[in-house]
């Protein structure tokens, strides 16, 4: 059951700033026909997030820096999707860039909104089993990142402290604990 309850009259660009980021206001009909005129719509890269499990069973993830998060945090694999590329496609390219992994065996933890208001990508989560190293990582990240080996207790006691700092990750590592 997708169906549209709200519809887009129009669109009008406000800022356009390729590939990260375009902002629209939207002229809006709600279901019980009342008109909101400018209805900020923000427009980013899809993207994915990976939660990795090695052939030992432990995850593996980051320990890194980002601009729009305060000190270190624990991060997923992941990055925005190309123009037209396939969700999975995209995790196994991010998987192999960033770690230099490949795995057998993927599970999909759904695509969500990023904001069920004003738009800003979708996010499409993956669990992949059985990891294995395929060649050296070539990752074009901007900060600094180590790997770090998990437990699955060592995830779920990470979670708790908020040591994901990201929604889009903690989400990611939490749905994969529910598929391991």
């Amino acid at each position: 059951m997708d169906e549209q309850l709200w519809h887009t009259r129009t669109r009008r660009l406000v800022f356009d700033q390729p590939p990260w980021l375009r902002l629209e206001l939207h002229e809006v009909v709600l279901p019980n026909g009342s008109v909101i005129p400018d209805w900020a719509w923000v427009e980013t890269p899809d993207f994915v997030n990976v939660a990795v499990q090695d052939e030992d069973g432990d995850f593996l993830c980051f320990r890194q820096t980002k601009y729009a998060v305060s000190g270190w945090t624990l991060a997923t694999i992941g990055g925005y999707m190309h123009p037209g590329e396939d969700p999975l496609h995209a995790a196994q390219r991010e998987l192999l860039e960033e770690l230099g992994y490949a795995a057998p065996t993927w599970i999909a933890l759904g695509s969500y909104a990023v904001d069920g208001n004003r738009g800003a990508g979708r996010g499409h989560l993956w669990l992949a089993r059985g990891a294995r190293p395929v060649q050296p990582p070539n990752a074009d990240d901007l900060e600094p990142q180590e790997v770090v080996r998990l437990s699955r207790d060592d995830v779920r006691r990470a979670l708790n402290e908020g040591a994901f700092k990201v929604m889009s990750w903690a989400t990611c590592m939490a749905l994969a604990l529910l598929h391991t």
